[in-house]
């Protein structure tokens, strides 16, 4: 992350509540020690409110400690973490040095930390849990001696077991001289999937510090998931002693959204907490659970963790959902429907889901509005050309084909080549109408899918319809409107008339190309209402 992206989530984990900020490693880069500095002296800093302690990293070495300091003592809470391997196996090929020489160099570190300033002070043992247990215990008693108020216990190759874990924690807090005047800590990687249960079993026994990530991010497979953590103590905290955190789980999306901004790295769609179907239900037996009661399969509440969502469940349609899912969806659409009507469009719903794997609620919208799944459109494309740039005017050419399978070709001019397009079909339709939204979205990769959806009503005044960019001067991706910016309506209502307003129809399109994507929304939603004027 760059130094503004840094201090931009820090000033986010301060809203979250945490204890300590670990800022960085000050003596990796300049840019690094300039980034701790910055959190150090803002963050660091804030009155009024939470104040977390601002950690800097540093081997056991002066210089290191030396630039730690520099980087967080303007901080009102500063803390130096401190680390130095004491695996046989690390003692031996890293650091080649023995087992006296490497507490000799911790109680030095530690001690120095002190004379250069440092009142809080945490030493990690790196690749505690391969190293010798009563080695361990004898260079903890020397650190906390010569001033360490945390001692890290790290599974840093994320090895072990949650019972081994819990073990070792015990082992650590029975044996070691002192261990009365520091917190014990523990240090968790995912190697084997198991670092959120190891820290869990590092809690339980005895461990008052963890340490964790925003969405699990870190050094080879992450490290333990701060948000998974949290939520684990606080749904089942009588399992946990009465343990809890001071974390307002609040703000545990907003958080762990922004750090996938930041970072680039995307949360997978299943993982606990705050992934996209962490709250979403597919089994016919779930849904109707749910939709009965959230608790049958919901025990944690959405809104505890800042789920920006209604209150109602998320139901995910497909070829495992009953009528009940597919009834709730109908009424959220403003189809209230029993009986024969019912069980017609499960029929179609289930023949539709045979051949289509994510169904949206244009397609049920389009199995209620037409007479059959396979209606043939009254007006569908032929050909679309567009030419446009950062000069002048964008230009469009539109070929329609009617049910009879006559052409009709219009070209137009406009501020887009969206906008040129839906012009041109304008030109050959001749309905009146506007376009009251539209939304675009893409699916990731190089090779992206452009989602589109549109929602056009009737205009019974001026005949002079839309431009899609002169409501708002946005373009999605250079191209488009942006989302939102044409205004407001209820996209999911394809034919329906409210309080005497006109009636909406929508549309949806889906293609690699944009303008592409956005016409066949377009032509969706208006032969919708072509075709419901014809009928009517």
């Amino acid at each position: 992350m760059t130094a503004e992206q840094k201090i931009a989530v820090a000033r986010n984990l301060v809203l979250l509540g945490v204890d300590v900020i670990d800022a960085g490693f000050p003596i990796s880069s300049p840019e690094d020690f300039n980034a701790v500095k910055l959190i150090a002296d803002e963050v660091g800093n804030m009155r009024g409110g939470h104040e977390p302690v601002i950690m800097a990293a540093a081997r056991c070495s002066k210089i290191d400690i030396d630039t730690a300091w520099a980087a967080v003592s303007g901080a009102r809470r500063p803390r130096l973490g401190t680390f130095i391997a004491t695996s046989e196996i690390h003692m031996k090929h890293k650091l080649k040095k023995n087992a006296d020489e490497v507490v000799a160099i911790a109680r030095e570190m530690v001690a120095y930390a002190r004379s250069v300033g440092f009142q809080d002070i945490s030493f990690a043992a790196e690749d505690s849990l391969r190293s010798d247990k009563d080695f361990l215990c004898r260079i903890f008693g020397e650190v906390i001696k010569a001033g360490a108020r945390t001692v890290i216990i790290a599974d840093t190759v994320g090895c072990s077991m949650p019972s081994e874990i819990g073990g070792f924690v015990a082992y650590i807090r029975d044996h070691t001289p002192g261990i009365e005047n520091a917190i014990v800590s523990i240090h968790c990687h995912n190697d084997l999937g198991l670092a959120n249960a190891n820290t869990l079993a590092g809690i339980e026994a005895g461990a008052r510090e963890v340490e964790v990530t925003i969405n699990g991010i870190g050094e080879r497979a992450g490290n333990a998931a701060l948000e998974e953590v949290v939520m684990a103590i606080k749904c089942r905290k009588e399992l946990m002693g009465g343990l809890y955190t001071g974390v307002n789980t609040k703000y545990l999306i907003a958080t762990s959204k922004m750090v996938v901004e930041c970072t680039g790295l995307n949360v997978q769609p299943h993982k606990a907490i705050v992934g996209a179907n962490a709250f979403s239900h597919e089994s016919g037996i779930h849904q109707d659970g749910v939709l009965k009661f959230k608790g049958t399969y919901e025990f944690i509440s959405r809104e505890d963790i800042g789920l920006d969502l209604t209150s109602e469940p998320s139901i995910v349609l497909g070829k495992l959902s009953g009528r009940h899912a597919l009834k709730s969806r109908l009424l959220k659409l403003g189809y209230d429907l029993d009986g024969t009507e019912l069980d017609d469009i499960f029929k179609k719903f289930k023949l539709l889901t045979a051949k289509k794997k994510n169904i949206t609620d244009d397609d049920i919208e389009e199995l209620v509005c037409s007479k059959s799944m396979q209606s043939e459109p009254i007006w569908s494309l032929g050909y679309l050309q567009v030419m446009h740039g950062t000069m002048g005017f964008s230009t469009a050419v539109v070929k329609l084909l009617n049910v009879d399978g006559q052409e009709r070709i219009a070209c137009s001019m406009g501020r887009g080549p969206v906008d040129a397009a839906y012009k041109a079909i304008d030109n050959i339709i001749q309905t009146p109408m506007k376009l009251v939204e539209y939304k675009n979205s893409f699916l990731d990769g190089i090779h992206a899918i452009s989602l589109t959806q549109v929602v056009v009503s009737e205009d019974n005044g001026n005949i002079s319809t839309h431009c899609p960019c002169t409501k708002a001067n946005g373009y999605s991706n250079g191209h488009a409107p942006s989302e939102g910016a044409i205004g407001h309506s209820n996209g999911n209502d394809s034919s329906k008339k409210a309080n005497g307003h006109a009636m909406s129809f929508s549309g949806s399109g889906e293609s690699t190309d944009l303008v592409v994507s956005s016409v066949e929304a377009y032509l969706r939603a208006v032969n919708r209402m072509v075709a419901k004027k014809e009928s009517s």
